[in-house]
C-alpha cells in the first residue's frame, strides 16, 4: 500500500479507507490512482 500511495501521491491511510469501503474517493483521486497503476479507470467500476 505504501508503494501505491507514494506513486499516486495519496496518503496511505486514504488508500486503506478506499480499499476497505470506508470512503468513496473523488473522481480525481480515482484517476490519479489509475494512472499510478497504469490501468484504465473504468476497471474500478466493473
Amino acid at each position: 500500500m505504501q508503494y501505491l500511495a507514494n506513486l499516486a501521491e495519496v496518503e496511505v491511510s486514504q488508500i486503506y479507507r478506499i480499499e476497505n469501503g470506508k470512503i468513496n474517493p473523488k473522481l480525481s483521486t480515482i484517476l490519479i490512482i489509475a494512472k499510478a497503476l497504469e490501468i484504465n479507470p473504468s476497471v474500478f467500476f466493473l
